[in-house]
């Protein structure tokens, strides 16, 4: 089984799946604090990311936000179906609306990101 989903302060989620890869997505609280999707601009397949450094697009009626590598390694998949269904973010954030695989090169990079309870410390923490 999947491990637990982990979190990166900057909304996204990370799960380690039993194949090596990791797939990435963004919470639920990120997605219903951009409201109004109208945009998604995915990375290329084979692209190598850094943690940290930013992977694509979302945006809203509202603003344009970036979203982040929760890790190093290289993008070996991308949910080609989302940018034309992005209500699918809203409905299964954790499921159906991840965003990208990642083969990780860094797993210890895992280990500094966030637990569901930290982050949802986190989320409480921040202003609506």
């Amino acid at each position: 089984m999947a491990a637990a989903p982990k979190f990166a302060k900057t909304h996204e989620w990370i799960r380690l799946d039993d194949d090596g890869l990791a797939t990435v997505g963004i919470s639920a609280y990120a997605v219903e604090a951009l409201t109004d999707l109208v945009f998604m601009q995915l990375p290329e397949v084979g692209r190598a990311v850094k943690a940290g450094e930013s992977i694509g697009e979302i945006e809203s009626v509202k603003a344009v936000s970036d979203f982040y590598a929760p890790v190093s390694g290289e993008v070996v998949e991308v949910n080609a179906a989302l940018p034309g269904n992005l209500e699918t973010l809203g409905q299964d954030p954790y499921g159906a609306g991840w965003l990208v695989r990642l083969r990780p090169s860094e797993t210890g990079e895992l280990a500094a990101l966030l637990d569901q309870a930290a982050y949802d410390a986190l989320v409480k923490s921040q202003p609506h």
